[in-house]
């Protein structure tokens, strides 16, 4: 009896089919894990993770120092409620200056872009107030900003921040920012 070749699988083909029958029938749960796409971590927060838990005033302050430090827009955002609006004094005309989320977000996007690095340090609360849904802060802060080795900006002053959240499980949003700084 002669053997023809393709007539018959070959022993090594039975043997993946064998084996393949056996893991899909056994119910053995076989992940593909791609480098690139890593699955989403749903476990729960612990003291050694980098952003904070923005259900707390405290990890909103967190992550602002974060998104400037690490000059991520996407991450600041997520920091502002809809209908921010940001509060400055312009001392050269003498008047209060002030504009909403939209154009807060292009300015700190600009900002981001023009520069190499950037320091805040949240120093103490002078004052807090507010309840589980609403919250003003008005906290101390530092600010170093680097364009280059040779142009260096520093800011102090005060930040007088109006938190807001729907209800005590979301997170706490910005609504009002008004800047009580020496720049």
């Amino acid at each position: 009896m002669q053997h023809v070749r393709g007539q018959f699988p070959s022993l090594s083909k039975i043997f993946y089919i064998v084996i393949l029958a056996a893991v899909l029938l056994s119910g053995i749960n076989i992940r593909c894990i791609n480098p690139f796409a890593p699955a989403f971590d749903d476990s729960p927060a612990t003291g050694n993770d980098v952003l904070g838990d923005q259900t707390t005033i405290e990890g909103a302050f967190i992550n602002f120092k974060l998104s400037y430090t690490t000059q991520d827009t996407l991450l600041y955002g997520r920091l502002l409620a809809p209908d921010f609006v940001f509060v400055y004094t312009d001392y050269d005309r003498g008047i209060d200056v002030s504009w909403g989320r939209d154009e807060d977000m292009r300015a700190t996007h600009r900002l981001f872009r023009s520069v190499s690095n950037i320091d805040l340090i949240w120093n103490e609360i002078i004052s807090q107030t507010g309840d589980s849904l609403r919250a003003s802060v008005r906290r101390s802060f530092n600010l170093t900003i680097s364009f280059s080795a040779d142009d260096i900006i520093r800011i102090g002053g005060y930040a007088n921040l109006q938190f807001q959240r729907r209800d005590p499980e979301t997170i706490w949003r910005i609504t009002r920012w008004t800047d009580e700084s020496n720049f």
